[in-house]
């Protein structure tokens, strides 16, 4: 066995280069923000609103179309800087999904930035404080790295619906947001430019709001975003939810994995009470629930690979009939530079749900845009607002691209494979995690959104496919394991590169290289 501490002195060694390299990179970045920091409260007002003007004749600054997570924070944060903000729901009713039910700390760290951590509060939400992975019946821990934060920030779990019934309440509680019930039809458009929306509320009524400035959150199922760009989105498999009752998990506060046959199975505790359960389909074999045929595929391929202290309760919920499904959507983000108009959350940006990182990025998005938005005065000159905030799809590309990549390179090394490559690099994949120290500590961190660095994330990937090598290779190499080898690094780069190419190759490695990440804001907006 001293071959392998001697492989992991070599992979350690790696990475704490880079780590250097990432500091160095990281001391730049808080100057920046600090600069950035220095010029917002520079034109801060003596009533706390940044500058904006406040005309009183009601007219609205912002539109926000969806008031799911993105829409809602979204929705509070302008409205705390003093934008008059008009949201557009289509229905104002507690939703109920089985996704968007946990938030990695990174996203709560988010939240706390923008003013609503209390939204995780009365909604019996969970405290999460890292992963069990299983594997042919072993497991290992990977805990956030949480050790330099204030105790309050880890992951948290909870219903979908009673997180968002929270955001709702908080921005509606200031009294320069309006929500509003009704679908939108359209996006309003005069010369080029999108004016507003034109949409219909429940007695039929169809109505026009007008804003400087719309931003479309409608969600995955989006309507509106084909009007602004043309989206390639993924359907690579289908998510069935269970709702297990009244049992533990063996690992208290802790979301687990398992590495099953086909696909993986998670379980996430969301109340109290109850723990999710969902099951990862491929999309060309989901069997029916109408006839009984999920049912029979979650009894006999699933279940025989559910922990043992769970199995009852997994029986139970599959019993008791009430089976979802949902589309499990992938799509890379595109930069819209159309003026008067901006896309957010899963509208704009859609990944894998199997990192649970969609919240984070979006929160992200939105702490960002905020920001950027916070200098200007007005945002009447739609083409210069245009021009000016093309510095946000450079700016989200950190978080964004991090938890892209991830998620995208982890749905495919995760899924079972009867090629031999493939298998290695999953138990490759899994081994090199259970090694613990800098080897878990550095891609928890990455998926919990607690370093958004995409370097360390090809590093870690590499350092994973270079041990899945060693371990073929030492003591006794042969012809049949080095070809072995060899298609595992071809496997493993197959994976990562196309989903590298498609985040963005300059935005993800040197983003200080684009000119907008320098772009100020609009004279013209400042008066």
């Amino acid at each position: 066995m001293e071959y392998l501490y001697e492989l992991g002195g070599i992979i350690a060694s790696i990475l704490g280069f880079v780590f250097v390299m990432n500091i160095s990179k990281g001391k730049k970045i808080s100057r920046a923000a600090m600069v950035l920091q220095r010029n917002e409260e520079a034109k801060k007002s003596k009533n706390g609103t940044y500058g904006l003007e406040i005309d009183g004749n009601g007219s609205t600054d912002v539109i926000i179309v969806g008031a799911g997570v993105a829409g809602s924070a979204l929705a509070y944060a302008l409205g705390k800087d003093g934008r008059r903000v008009h949201v557009i729901e289509r229905d104002l009713s507690e939703p109920d999904r089985i996704s968007g039910e946990l938030l990695q700390p990174g996203g709560y760290l988010k939240l706390i930035e923008l003013g609503l951590e209390d939204c995780v509060n009365q909604i019996d939400a969970q405290r999460v404080f890292g992963y069990a992975l299983y594997k042919d019946g072993k497991n290992t821990r990977l805990p956030y790295p949480l050790e330099k934060l204030n105790s309050d920030v880890c992951g948290r779990s909870f219903h979908n619906g009673r997180f968002v019934r929270r955001m709702r309440e908080k921005a509606a509680s200031l009294p320069n947001v309006r929500l509003e019930q009704g679908t939108v039809t359209s996006l309003l458009e005069e010369r080029g430019t999108i004016k507003g929306v034109n949409y219909k509320i429940k007695s039929g009524q169809e109505l026009t709001a007008n804003a400087p400035l719309t931003v479309v959150c409608d969600g995955c199922f989006s309507n509106l975003r084909r009007s602004l760009f043309n989206p390639k989105v993924d359907n690579p498999s289908c998510l069935v939810g269970l709702l297990l009752e009244n049992c533990d998990l063996p690992h208290a506060n802790h979301g687990h994995l398992i590495l099953g046959d086909p696909s993986p199975i998670f379980f996430n505790p969301i109340s109290s009470t109850e723990i999710r359960c969902l099951v990862e389909v491929p999309d060309h074999k989901v069997p029916s629930i109408a006839n009984g045929e999920m049912a029979l595929y979650l009894k006999t391929v699933v279940a025989p690979q559910v922990p043992l202290v769970l199995h009852a309760a997994f029986i139970a919920a599959v019993e008791k009939g009430n089976i979802r499904t949902m589309q499990n959507k992938s799509m890379p983000a595109s930069p819209c530079p159309i003026p008067g108009a901006l896309l957010l959350g899963d509208a704009f940006n859609m990944r894998h749900n199997l990192t649970g990182g969609g919240m984070t990025v979006a929160l992200s998005d939105i702490a960002l845009l905020r920001d950027l938005l916070r200098p200007l005065h007005n945002l009447h000159d739609s083409s210069a607002l245009c021009k000016y905030l093309e510095s946000f799809y450079t700016l989200r590309k950190p978080m964004a691209s991090t938890i892209n990549t991830l998620a995208g390179a982890l749905s495919k090394v995760f899924c079972a494979s009867s090629d031999p490559a493939r298998k290695e690099l999953l138990q490759a994949c899994f081994d090199y995690l259970s090694l613990g120290g800098v080897f878990s500590n550095g891609p928890i961190s990455l998926l919990s959104g607690l370093n958004p660095q995409p370097l360390s994330l090809v590093l870690h990937f590499s350092a994973v496919a270079i041990y899945g090598v060693g371990r073929l290779l030492i003591p006794f190499p042969s012809p049949k394991r080095m070809w072995l080898g060899a298609r595992l690094i071809s496997g493993a780069s197959g994976i990562i590169f196309p989903i590298i190419k498609t985040e963005g190759v300059i935005q993800m490695f040197f983003p200080v290289t684009v000119p907008a990440y320098y772009r100020n804001p609009p004279v013209q907006l400042h008066n």
